[in-house]
């Protein structure tokens, strides 16, 4: 058991663009802590990106409203949970598919549920029309001494 498990984090913030990279390095700045490599930190960027970007541009649209962001963190694995009570969304389903979107006009790739599970290990999407979404996800942090040339340090962790 790593000596830094069960620890926890809770950022709110506005819904504004520029907070999605503060919600990505916060994250990848917590979570060195569990010695991920490269690739592990990137994954767990990449989805927290999708997920914060989701909320402000589908879930709150052009208004501005509250993004919460929970990572906690227990023996290897991370568990990340991004909410908005923004708009919800109609159907997860096909919200999950490659490529859907809300916002054709935008020139936007879909969603980003597909990215977010192939670089996390778990994936859950729980939304309620009017009230608004939550993301779940989990990824582990493989612990193995062959890993230790590419483990991430802080100051790599928190580079874009």
């Amino acid at each position: 058991m790593n000596k830094f498990s069960d620890n926890e984090i809770k950022i709110e913030f506005i819904s504004k663009s520029n907070n999605e990279a503060f919600a990505r390095i916060s994250v990848a700045a917590f979570v060195a802590q569990l010695d991920p490599t490269i690739e592990e930190i990137s994954d767990i960027k990449t989805a927290v990106s999708e997920a914060v970007t989701n909320s402000i541009v589908h879930g709150y649209e052009d208004k501005l409203g509250i993004v919460t962001l929970i990572c906690k963190l227990h023996n290897n694995d991370v568990y990340i949970e991004v909410s908005d009570k923004g708009k919800g969304i109609e159907n997860i389903e096909m919200a999950k598919q490659p490529l859907y979107t809300t916002k054709p006009n935008l020139e936007r790739s879909g969603m980003g549920f597909t990215i977010m599970e192939s670089f996390m290990d778990e994936l859950s999407v729980e939304s309620i029309l009017g009230l608004g979404t939550k993301v779940t996800m989990r990824k582990t942090i493989k612990q193995t001494d062959e890993l230790e040339d590419t483990q991430v340090t802080l100051e790599e962790a928190l580079r874009g």
